[in-house]
């Protein structure tokens, strides 16, 4: 055999463990792709089967402000003469509209309204309906918003809507009010995750 013969067989071998190895690595590439897609699809299946949907859903359907200057009487519960103090307030409103997506009762602990300010966020818990209705006795001029309470401590039903209209007290005063950055509701359920709601219209000025 010449040595011509041998550097040309030594070539052929070469260039077949070439394309050998050139095979393999595609087959290397290929499997590594496939892996990929089945660890995504299998992360993906386990996100859908362990994410829970909201336990409940809702709806802001309007805000009322009310803003007023309050100078008490100076008499005390019995009659008898104290200083009298004078302060701001505004008054909140909002008409709201539950929906329990459950299936079991929901329990709600407190409803917050969370104005956002520039110096941080001011959170109020809503009046009881005891105060709701005490609270149209002391401003009359306040009845055409006088409707069902919706209750801070209700209980929800499994699948069961309820729609009422909530208050809140802040001690602002009207240019402090109307100088807020955002404004939304904090529903705290019993045992579930919070639920918050952002008006989608804008509050309206009580009178108008």
């Amino acid at each position: 055999m010449s040595l011509l013969h041998q550097d040309n067989s030594r070539d052929i071998d070469d260039a077949a463990r070439g394309d050998e190895y050139t095979r393999g690595s595609g087959y290397v590439g290929w499997a590594s792709v496939v892996a990929t897609v089945l660890v995504v699809f299998a992360v993906a299946v386990y996100v859908l089967l362990t994410q829970k949907p909201p336990v409940a859903s809702g709806e802001i359907v309007q805000v009322w402000a009310y803003p007023n200057h309050v100078v008490t009487s100076g008499l005390d519960a019995s009659g008898a003469p104290m200083p009298r103090k004078s302060f701001d307030q505004v008054l909140v409103f909002a008409r709201i509209k539950l929906r329990n997506q459950s299936k079991i009762p929901l329990v709600l602990e407190d409803v917050l309204a969370n104005l956002k300010q520039s110096d941080g966020i001011l959170s109020i818990s809503a009046g009881s309906t005891g105060q709701f209705d005490e609270v149209f006795l002391a401003y009359p001029e306040l009845a055409a918003l006088h409707s069902n309470a919706l209750s801070p401590h209700a209980t929800i039903e499994p699948e069961q809507n309820v729609e009422g209209t909530a208050f809140w007290i802040f001690l602002l005063s009207r240019q402090e009010w109307e100088a807020r950055k955002d404004l939304n509701f904090t529903f705290k359920f019993q045992y579930q995750d919070n639920l918050v709601l952002t008006p989608h219209t804008a509050v309206k000025a009580f009178p108008q």
